[in-house]
């Protein structure tokens, strides 16, 4: 064999052994899901979205979102989870999993703990999607506590560890100054139970009415009630709301309280969704008005263009949304989420 000859094999295998590894390579991101297969060509659309309890608004949405771009090839994966402060975490750890729900409040937390390396690490790419609704703080309490300052002294359920309910109850006590006996941190239905059978006085859920579980399995023998939050130091950082009566069976009468706000987010994941949550967003936009007929009643009061202060929205969203078809219903602005004194007092 010549040497001109041989140096010509060599450079052909040379040539066929790259192209091989960088088959072999992208097909482990793919496995990985570092890479979605979505968007690369015809057929559906995999994604996810972590949304809350089974028997909450979040997961509700999530279902309603799932059935809607199922018809336009999309294929949603709705998962539970304990709530906020657990989706952000999931958005930005699981790559299949493009989109969750969170609270504003936790988003504002996360965004003031400059300290932690890897708490700025996710507020810098945690994006919002859309601004969703009102989510009014439940507090349902035995009939004995008459507003949330009865609180002092008693056993109160606060959310698991990990829920947005859980940060929002220990920002509630914080800045009111209300110190209760023991505050526990369980889960709804443990709660509800504890109520039930008088092992502790009060619960809080933060979720936008009507709450399936308190729809459900409520009673008006259990003898519960929607206790009004009306302390001033709470509405100082929290924006007033109302849950209207009759909103559940058992609650004759309009009760105050505060609320939050429902923020839908993605993770800049390096732009490998950007496609598929651009695709996701722009759907939800242009149909909005068949979510606000035909899904929770809490779509009825949603505002996708709800200017939410301190968030931007997300580079992939706002391209599919220059050409989006704009919704002919307008709908009308709700209460400020979390005010910017939050923000100040969560930087302490």
């Amino acid at each position: 064999m010549s040497i001109k000859h041989g140096i010509g094999q060599q450079n052909r295998q040379a040539g066929t052994a790259a192209p091989r590894a960088w088959i072999l390579f992208l097909g482990l991101l793919i496995l990985i899901g570092l890479i979605p297969v979505s968007g690369w060509g015809a057929g559906a659309i995999d994604m996810g979205i972590v949304t809350g309890g089974p028997k909450g608004t979040y997961y509700q949405f999530g279902l309603n979102m799932e059935t809607l771009v199922a018809r336009h090839d999309i294929k949603l994966r709705v998962d539970n989870s304990k709530g906020s402060i657990e989706n952000i975490y999931a958005v930005y750890q699981r790559p299949k999993t493009q989109l969750g729900i969170v609270q504003s409040d936790v988003l504002a937390f996360v965004s003031r703990v400059q300290s932690n390396p890897v708490l700025k690490g996710i507020a810098r790419k945690t994006k919002m999607v859309f601004p969703l609704y009102n989510e009014e703080i439940h507090l349902v309490g035995n009939q004995d506590i008459l507003s949330f300052d009865y609180l002092a002294g008693r056993k109160v359920a606060i959310g698991k560890e990990g829920s947005g309910t859980y940060m929002t109850a220990e920002l509630l006590f914080k800045v009111s100054g209300v110190e209760p006996a023991q505050k526990l941190a369980i889960g709804t239905d443990e709660a509800l139970n504890g109520l039930k059978n008088g092992s502790i006085d009060a619960m809080f859920y933060v979720a936008g009415y009507p709450v399936k579980l308190f729809t459900e399995e409520v009673q008006a023998t259990d003898n519960l009630a929607l206790v009004p939050i009306t302390n001033k130091s709470i509405l100082e950082f929290y924006p007033p709301s109302e849950i209207p009566a009759g909103t559940y069976p058992w609650q004759p009468d309009t009760v105050a309280t505060a609320a939050v706000k429902a923020v839908l987010v993605s993770y800049d994941f390096r732009n490998f969704h950007c496609q598929s949550v651009g695709k996701l967003a722009k759907l939800v936009y242009e149909n909005i008005d068949w979510l606000m007929a035909n899904g929770h009643p809490k779509w009825q009061s949603v505002d996708l263009n709800y200017p939410l202060k301190g968030w931007q929205q997300y580079d992939c969203v706002k391209k599919y949304l220059a050409g989006a078809r704009r919704p002919a219903q307008t709908r009308s602005k709700e209460l400020n989420p979390v005010l910017e004194a939050l923000r100040d007092m969560l930087a302490d």
